[in-house]
C-alpha cells in the first residue's frame, strides 16, 4: 500500500493489540479482554423508531442498537471504517456480495451475472432491472459508472478505493499523487456498453471480484448526487474532484441508496433509519432500525440486560461470559470466525532514540539489531502462544503459522507453527551477532497500546522469558498512547509493535502483501526486504490459478517461519450476545465481511 490508511474491520471480538493503523485510522479492534470500538462505527415513522434516547426494543418492528461511539459518514466513496460501514451497507448495495457466511462463494446482487473475458482482463457485468434508489430515481449502468469513476477520481487515504485504482488503473494514488493518471486512463477503465458494466484491467487481478463486494464499492445515485452538489461526472470538472474529502460530503448528509433501509435521521446522538418501501428485493421484518451512540459501557450493559437494547457493544469475552452468559433474555453465540491477523513486528532498520547506545554493549542495540536472523529466532522461539491463548483469551484460539487468517483461502492448516522453545531461543541468541548478543547482552525498548491489557500482558510475557535466558538481556516496557504509537511505528521509531490487520475484501493478498512485501503497507514498521518472497507476492497477484496461488502463499509461509519476519499471535474466535427476540444471528449466518456485528443485515433480521 503506498498510502497511510485506515482499517477496514469486521465487527469481531477479535485479538487486541495495537492495530494496524494510519494516521487517519478510524476503528480499533480489540480482543476477548475488550471490545470492538469504532470511532465513526419504509414503514416506519419518525415517532415510532425516535432519534435517540432509550429506543423501543419492546417493539417486534423495531431494533435497537447501542454503541460506544458515532459514525463518521455515510457516503460509500470514503467509508472504510466498521461504524460507518455498518449502516452504509444496509443503505447501499454493492454489484455483487458473499454467498451467506462464505468468505469465497460471490453471489449477484445489483448485478444479475458477469463474464470474465481477455484472461481475466476485462469483466461484463449485467445489472439487475427494476431497482429503484432511495430518491425514486431508476439505477442504470451510468450511475454504476459514475460510481466507479467517483471513486477512481476522488481516491484519498480515508477510503478503501486504492484497492479498485490498484486493479484499474494499476496504482493505489490518485491523479495528485500518480501524474500517469488521465481521464482517458479512468473513462477507458470503467464504461457502459449500452446497459452492460465493463471494467477493463491493465493486468489479471485474481481480487478483482472480492473487492467489487467491498460497500466502499456500492453503487451510488448519480441523478441526485449531481442535484446535491456531488462532482458531475465530467472530464471538464474532474481534476477539481481529485483527492477530495467525502466524509462530510452532501451524499454523506442526504445518501440514496438501493438498499433495504433508508436514512430517516441522523445526528450526534443516533442514526435512524427506516424500511425502504421500494425495495427490490424481499421486504425486510424489521421496520425501524436505532443506531445509538452510548459512550458508557455500564449504561449499556444495564440497557442490555433490561431489555431496552437488542444489541450492544459489550466489552468482549470476559464481559460476555462473566456477566452475561446464562443470563434470561440473552442469547450468546459463540466461536465465530476470526478474519483477522496479528503479530509483533521486529524492525530492521529503527529510527529514533529507542536503542539506547546503538551499540551492542548491554545498554542498547544497533538499529539493524533485528537484522540478523538468529535474534528473530530467538524472540520467536521465546514467546509461549499456548499461554497467552489461556491467559488472555480464555483458552479460545489456535497457534498460526502464518500472517493471514485460517479461515482464509491460502492458508495451509498443515504447516506447523513456530513452538515455543527457551532452548531453542537460548541457542538462536548464541549464534546471533558472531555471539556478541549473548556476551554483551543488550537493553532493548519496547512499547505497548497503553491500557490494553492483551498487549500488556503479551509484552510481559516476552519480557519474563527474553530476560530469563540471559542476565544480561534487558527488555523495558513503556505504555505509550495509541495514536502516539501508531505514528511512531509508521516512521519506523519503534522496535517492536503489536499490530494487526483486518481485511478490506476476502482474498489473501489483502494481508500477504501488507504484511511480507517490501512495498507493503507495515515495510515502515519491519523494514525488511525478501526478493523471493516478493517475487511470490507479486506472481500470486496476477495469476487467476487457484492451485498455483496456494502454492505461492504455502511458500511464502515457510520462508517467512525460516526467517522469523513476526512473532505471530494466535487466532482469537469471535463472540457475541444478543436478546433472545433478535432472530437470523448464528454461526450458520454469520459473515465476518459484514461491518454490523451480527455478521447479518439488517434486512435478514427478525425479531418477535
Amino acid at each position: 500500500m503506498k498510502w497511510n490508511q485506515s482499517l477496514s474491520a469486521v465487527a469481531l471480538t477479535t485479538l487486541a493489540l495495537t492495530l494496524a493503523a494510519c494516521d487517519n485510522k478510524k476503528t480499533e479492534m480489540t480482543s476477548s479482554t475488550e471490545t470492538t470500538t469504532t470511532t465513526s462505527t419504509g414503514n416506519g415513522t419518525a415517532d415510532e423508531t425516535g432519534t435517540g434516547g432509550t429506543g423501543s426494543s419492546t417493539n417486534p418492528t423495531t431494533l435497537v442498537v447501542q454503541q460506544s461511539s458515532d459514525v463518521p459518514t455515510l457516503d460509500p466513496g470514503t467509508t472504510y471504517d466498521t461504524g460507518s460501514g455498518e449502516v452504509v451497507e444496509n443503505l447501499y448495495e454493492t454489484l455483487l456480495t458473499y454467498e451467506g457466511n462464505s468468505l469465497t462463494e460471490l453471489t449477484p446482487l445489483l448485478a444479475t451475472e458477469w463474464k470474465e473475458e481477455d484472461g481475466g482482463k476485462t469483466y461484463r457485468f449485467t445489472l439487475r432491472e427494476g431497482v429503484k434508489f432511495h430518491s425514486g430515481n431508476e439505477m442504470k449502468c451510468a450511475d454504476a459508472e459514475y460510481t466507479f469513476r467517483r471513486n477512481l477520481v476522488t481516491n484519498t487515504s480515508d477510503s478503501g478505493n486504492w484497492f479498485l485504482a490498484e486493479s484499474l488503473l494499476g496504482t493505489a494514488s490518485n491523479a495528485n499523487d500518480d501524474k500517469s493518471i488521465t481521464w482517458a486512463k479512468i473513462e477507458n477503465a470503467v464504461k457502459c456498453d449500452g446497459e452492460t458494466l465493463v471494467f477493463t484491467l491493465p493486468k489479471a487481478d485474481p481480487a478483482f471480484l472480492s473487492k467489487l463486494a467491498y460497500i466502499g464499492q456500492a453503487i451510488v445515485d448519480s441523478e441526485h448526487a449531481k442535484k446535491i452538489g456531488e462532482w458531475d461526472g465530467t472530464e471538464a470538472t474532474w481534476k477539481e474532484a481529485v483527492g477530495k474529502d467525502l466524509t462530510g460530503s452532501p451524499l454523506a448528509q442526504n445518501p440514496s441508496g438501493t438498499g433495504a433501509y433508508k436514512l430517516l435521521k441522523k445526528d450526534a446522538s443516533a442514526v435512524t433509519a427506516v424500511a425502504f418501501d421500494d425495495y427490490w428485493g424481499d421486504k425486510p421484518s424489521i421496520k425501524n432500525v436505532i443506531i445509538q451512540k452510548i459512550p458508557e459501557q455500564a449504561a449499556r450493559l444495564q440497557a442490555f440486560q433490561k431489555g431496552d437494547a437488542d444489541i450492544v457493544e459489550t466489552g468482549g469475552r470476559p464481559i460476555i461470559e462473566s456477566q452475561l452468559k446464562g443470563k434470561p433474555g440473552i442469547t450468546v453465540v459463540d466461536d465465530l470466525p476470526d478474519t483477522s491477523a496479528f503479530g509483533i513486528t521486529m524492525n530492521q532498520a529503527i529510527k529514533g532514540d529507542v536503542v539506547g547506545s546503538g551499540k551492542l554493549d548491554g545498554a542498547g542495540i544497533p538499529a539493524n539489531f533485528f537484522s540478523d536472523v538468529n535474534v528473530r529466532r530467538g524472540f520467536v522461539a521465546a514467546f509461549d502462544v499456548p499461554q497467552y491463548i489461556q491467559e488472555v483469551q480464555n483458552g479460545k484460539g489456535e497457534p498460526r503459522n502464518f500472517l493471514l487468517p485460517d479461515t482464509f483461502p491460502g492458508y495451509n492448516k498443515d504447516l506447523e507453527a513456530p513452538k515455543f522453545d527457551l532452548e531453542a531461543a537460548k541457542s538462536a541468541f548464541q549464534k546471533a551477532w558472531g555471539g556478541q548478543v549473548w556476551d554483551k547482552g543488550f537493553t532493548l525498548n519496547v512499547s505497548y497500546r497503553a491500557n490494553s491489557i492483551p498487549a500488556q500482558t503479551g509484552m510481559e510475557m516476552l519480557k519474563k522469558n527474553i530476560e530469563s535466558l540471559n542476565p544480561k538481556f534487558k527488555v523495558n516496557l513503556v505504555a505509550k498512547e495509541w495514536s502516539q504509537l501508531i505514528k511512531d511505528g509508521n516512521e519506523g521509531k519503534e522496535a517492536m509493535v503489536m499490530t494487526g490487520w483486518a481485511p478490506d475484501y476476502a482474498d489473501p493478498d489483502n494481508f500477504v502483501h501488507t504484511f511480507y512485501s517490501s512495498e507493503g503497507y507495515y515495510q515502515p514498521r519491519i523494514n525488511f526486504k525478501d526478493e523471493q518472497i516478493d517475487a511470490w507476492i507479486n506472481e500470486a497477484r496476477t495469476t487467476t490459478d487457484t492451485d498455483r496461488r496456494n502454492e505461492l502463499y504455502t511458500n511464502i509461509a515457510k520462508r517467512a517461519m525460516d526467517q522469523a519476519y513476526f512473532i505471530m499471535m494466535p487466532s482469537a474466535p469471535g463472540i457475541l450476545a444478543h436478546r433472545d427476540a433478535v432472530g437470523g444471528i448464528g454461526q450458520d449466518t454469520f459473515n465476518p465481511m459484514i461491518s454490523f456485528g451480527a455478521g447479518a443485515l439488517w434486512k435478514n433480521l427478525t425479531k418477535s
